[in-house]
């Protein structure tokens, strides 16, 4: 208790913590870092984490899927999971609690070439669809096929690596793939006016996205780490919005992507992080009633047990002091 007091007493007066007091952390991403990773690389570079006292690895992830087990399962404290696989997750056993929302708006984008012979997501039916296992939006095909207004089972996938989507869909070696909206400026870049693409946003499908995700038993038993961690967090997001430029200079090299794709990449982070209208949550706060419709949309795609808001989400680790964002529109 008094080690827990004298951190975050360090941490409100902005001194340093010796590296020996520190809690260590580990985050691991959701995908490879990305324009959406900025304020994590930004903070880190800052020294934000260490003079909070948190000792912050962060770690590649390989799709959401693959995080909610890593931080269900207890082999990292906190990790970027996309809201509906956290549910799914916790259905089958991962202790996962979501401490702060990134994507307000659901990211799910579902990208294919009009040449192919697809006009709309009607005809997706016999085709096939590339994507890496742990995918978001393959997880997610269920309820977004629901959506889309086409059985389930109507398409066939096919397995490829991460960086694989766009040259795959280009030769013809699949026909459809999916992709975070913040993908969007690459695949216009790729495939130009054969372009075709749906948001689930614009189609009813509007869950919510990524959000910080943190393992349910060290949370309970960490509290006063995880709100250090998740304040920091929340005002490197506010930072970075205010002003990119330095964030994505932090993060051009650990995502080996140039400052210029990542500025594009960030423009369309801030759709996503866009509150909704009238809401009143600061930077990251969930709406229990928008994270009710989400659990139900899960539940019922799924046939998964019933929850509650209050069982997998808590927004009492953010301050309310830094407003949400309202700057960005689609």
């Amino acid at each position: 208790m008094i080690r827990r007091t004298l951190l975050a007493a360090a941490a409100a007066l902005g001194l340093a913590v010796p590296a020996a007091a520190q809690d260590r952390m580990a985050l691991v991403l959701n995908w490879t870092p990305g324009p959406d990773h900025a304020p994590l690389y930004w903070a880190q570079q800052q020294g934000m984490y260490r003079d909070a006292g948190i000792a912050l690895t962060i770690e590649n992830g390989r799709g959401s899927g693959f995080a909610a087990q890593r931080v269900g399962a207890g082999q990292a404290q906190v990790g970027i999971v996309d809201s509906p696989v956290a549910l799914q997750a916790r259905a089958q056993g991962a202790d996962l609690v979501a401490g702060m929302m990134i994507y307000v708006q659901s990211p799910y984008g579902i990208y294919w070439r009009k040449s192919a012979g697809i006009a709309s997501p009607q005809d997706f039916r016999g085709r096939r669809i590339g994507t890496p296992p742990a995918d978001a939006a393959r997880v997610m095909w269920p309820m977004i096929s629901r959506a889309l207004g086409i059985p389930a089972d109507s398409v066939s996938w096919v397995n490829i690596a991460p960086p694989a989507k766009v040259t795959s869909l280009q030769s013809g070696a699949i026909d459809i793939t999916t992709e975070f909206y913040t993908s969007h400026h690459v695949y216009q870049r790729a495939l130009g006016q054969d372009l075709g693409f749906v948001a689930t946003r614009d189609i009813g499908f509007n869950p919510y996205g990524n959000a910080f995700f943190f393992n349910g038993a060290w949370l309970r038993g960490n509290r006063d780490a995880a709100q250090r961690f998740t304040r920091v967090t929340q005002r490197a997001y506010a930072a970075c919005l205010a002003n990119p430029e330095p964030c994505l200079a932090a993060t051009a090299q650990p995502a080996a992507m140039s400052v210029e794709d990542l500025r594009v990449g960030w423009g369309l982070v801030g759709v996503l992080m866009t509150s909704d209208a009238g809401s009143t949550q600061p930077l990251g706060g969930m709406e229990p009633a928008r994270m009710e419709q989400t659990i139900e949309a899960v539940k019922t795609a799924f046939n998964i047990p019933a929850t509650t808001p209050a069982e997998v989400m808590t927004n009492e680790l953010l301050d309310p002091a830094v407003p949400g964002f309202r700057g960005a529109a689609r």
